[in-house]
């Protein structure tokens, strides 16, 4: 590893100026490519403390040993230059494109005396023109078959061509009437490449005209009762219309656009692209890149302009290219589109209308592509084995984690605390032995006690299990760790945990390592439940969100994965899907929740009491308007009760005997009724007073 400063440029160096630098390792390998408006700024910023930068930059610094930079005349430049150095050196610092497959084109060969219309993949040529990318090769053809029928163009390919000039007979497509046939001199090589120019004008999206063109041919031809020819031009809209069907009208018909989207995590984001011309999606692709460094949205979506564009010719860039953020700065990227295309690119978010709801739709096509791309990448056995002897071998655990229970809190604000617990097998999750656990134990924004509490009722159990059955065993599937009731504690009978067979369910098998989301402290609060339950066969792991960090037990430094491990894809994914599990159950508990507005600040006032006012009243502005005596008269509503509410609904609470300071308890004249009982009272032994909210402070 080196020592950035070793390789620091001198100060009065670098210049004050726009550019493009590139930083090389000691084989004297470039491995990161980079753009500046100053490049005295940006260098200087690699070259500080390596606690304040990000893993990547600091992986980045320590891998390069010497740094060197060329001065450019404006922004624009510097992108030119910069697409060139990654298309050359392929930086492996540097945020890497991939398509997720390789996309067919339908390709016009204007570049040939007698143009030729075929399916094309790869690398793009000059003066061939390009319409798409489709999404399977089929449809192209099928799309072709229909077109021919109006215009005839060559599809046979050279050596076909060459042979029927040989022999002077065309193929059987010259035959049927779906070919001109200039290889045997049916048609000059003008006309037929006036049809070539027409067919590219209607791939284009201008087929309005040209049906319309078709149709005055047809009605001519009628009058003048040639009736075979109007049929024929007949049948040549007929296909024309049936090929136009194949892409749905999405945008006003003169509309010319390409909408990118972007789906991403903290280590790969997924790029979908709809090209839209004449109004109709004529094209899609998508990419999935490794975020090997640390860049945002805008960064992002800098990187597709210059993978999509940066190989086109003039007209593959529309006038408007609508993007989910803007790169920063916005003018270079803007000036450097407008020079490709030679004339003006909007690139903008769309705000509303018909744009907003596509972009929507190519939003979800990025996260699908995502969500498939990483379970390709999860499915495959191989790598889900090489995964669970990386994780392995970074925590120095004597075998493979087979299985693995990964823990997260959640909570808003320090409400509605819940942590969930997620099950992964064999690198796949078990959804049907997850967990939601409710906090009871106390309120706020505690997350190392909560993760405490959390591993201590669950591995309470397993203790619990483990003296019943005489062996290691966990929750009996079906019960609930998140309950707080006699189950959780561990009031279930033994027999419960096992299979008809007598063998222990599938959920008794104990976890070779438990993964918290979180960093040290929430590792170490984890690690002391298990030792004050006395386990010590359990590793302990926690992965710190922004850092992408594994914290361990005891250590004071992480320990860091390389960004292709695939230990850390799985890490993350087990502790994406915890967090996900925790926050679905938090927010559903927070939508169950009652709220009543003003009356939710009313100490000891429950949810029952809450809606039982609101019913008698019918809404809170005239419960607002209403009487002591009159609330009195609602069941279970005492007089103290009314006067508190009275006082929060007219904005202040009275201090005195209406609340136990002490306790925060609500202090009535009369006890409530069964009917107006809130839940928390009704469920509570008669020796205990309700538990009420403490009344906040004026």
């Amino acid at each position: 590893m080196a020592d950035p400063s070793s390789y620091r440029p001198k100060p009065g160096q670098i210049p004050d100026a726009p550019g493009v630098y590139k930083f090389r390792d000691e084989h004297r390998r470039v491995i990161y490519v980079g753009k500046a408006k100053s490049l005295r700024q940006r260098l200087a910023s690699y070259f500080q403390d390596l606690a304040n930068l990000h893993p990547r930059t600091r992986s980045m610094v320590t891998t390069a040993a010497s740094v060197e930079w060329t001065v450019v005349n404006n922004e624009v430049e510097a992108l030119q230059l910069e697409y060139s150095w990654i298309k050359e050196f392929d930086p492996r610092f540097n945020v890497k494109y991939r398509d997720d497959k390789s996309y067919p084109y339908l390709a016009v060969t204007m570049n040939e005396k007698f143009p030729r219309v075929q399916v094309m993949r790869g690398h793009k040529k000059k003066g061939v023109r390009y319409f798409g990318p489709y999404g399977h090769a089929w449809a192209i053809r099928d799309t072709v078959d229909l077109l021919l029928r109006a215009f005839p163009v060559r599809t046979c390919s050279a050596g076909v061509f060459k042979n029927a000039t040989r022999t002077g007979r065309p193929c059987l497509l010259g035959y049927i009437g779906k070919c001109s046939a200039p290889c045997v001199e049916r048609v000059t090589p003008e006309d037929h490449r006036q049809l070539a120019e027409d067919f590219c004008d209607f791939m284009a999206g201008r087929t309005g005209t040209y049906i319309r063109r078709l149709e005055r041919q047809m009605t001519d031809a009628a009058e003048e009762m040639e009736y075979e020819r109007a049929a024929r031009l007949r049948d040549d809209i007929d296909a024309l219309r049936k090929a136009m069907e194949k892409s749905a009208v999405v945008l006003a018909d003169a509309t010319d656009a390409d909408l990118i989207a972007l789906a991403e995590d903290e280590l790969e984001a997924a790029v979908q692209i709809f090209h839209v011309r004449g109004g109709r999606v004529r094209g899609q692709r998508g990419w999935v890149t490794d975020k090997v460094e640390a860049v945002t949205s805008g960064d992002l979506v800098e990187h597709a302009l210059q993978q999509l564009y940066g190989e086109e010719s003039g007209d593959a860039v529309p006038k408007e290219v609508l993007v989910p953020a803007l790169p920063d700065p916005l003018e270079p990227v803007q000036e450097w589109l407008t020079e490709r295309r030679g004339a003006n690119v909007s690139l903008r978010i769309p705000q509303r209308g018909d744009k907003k709801a596509l972009m929507e739709t190519v939003a979800r096509n990025a996260q699908q592509s995502l969500v498939l791309h990483k379970t390709k990448r999860a499915s495959d056995l191989t790598t889900r084995s090489r995964a669970l002897e990386e994780i392995a071998a970074a925590l120095e655990l004597d075998s493979a984690p087979l299985r693995i229970e990964c823990y997260d809190v959640s909570h808003l604000q320090g409400d509605d605390v819940v942590a969930s617990m997620v099950v992964f097998e064999d690198g796949l999750a078990r959804k049907s032995e997850y967990r939601r656990f409710q906090i009871k134990g106390f309120e706020g924004q505690d997350d190392v006690r909560s993760m405490h509490e959390v591993i201590t009722r669950r591995f309470k159990r397993y203790i619990s299990d483990k003296e019943k059955t005489g062996e290691w065993a966990q929750e009996g599937a079906g019960t609930d760790a998140g309950t707080g009731t006699a189950e959780v504690n561990g009031e279930v009978p033994a027999s419960g945990l096992l299979e008809e067979d007598g063998r222990p369910k599938r959920f008794a098998y104990p976890p070779q390592l438990v993964v918290v989301d979180g960093g040290q402290p929430q590792v170490a609060a984890a690690q002391r439940a298990l030792d004050e339950l006395g386990i010590d066969d359990i590793a302990v792991c926690g992965l710190a969100k922004r850092l992408e960090e594994v914290w361990v037990p005891g250590e004071d430094d992480p320990v860091i994965l390389p960004r292709t491990s695939e230990g850390l894809y799985l890490l993350q994914r087990v502790r994406d899907e915890a967090h996900r599990f925790a926050i679905t159950y938090q927010r559903s508990k927070r939508a169950k929740r009652f709220k009543a507005g003003p009356l939710d600040e009313v100490p000891g006032l429950g949810d029952a009491r809450k809606r039982t006012l609101i019913k008698h009243f019918g809404s809170v502005k005239r419960l607002r308007s209403a009487t002591i005596d009159q609330i009195c008269e609602v069941p279970g509503i005492g007089r103290k009760t009314a006067e508190v509410i009275v006082a929060a609904l007219a904005g202040a609470v009275p201090a005195g005997p209406a609340v136990n300071m002490a306790t925060g308890e609500i202090m009535e004249d009369e006890e409530p009724t069964a009917a107006g009982a809130s839940d928390s009272e009704s469920r509570s032994p008669p020796q205990r007073a309700p538990r009420a909210v403490r009344p906040k402070s004026p």
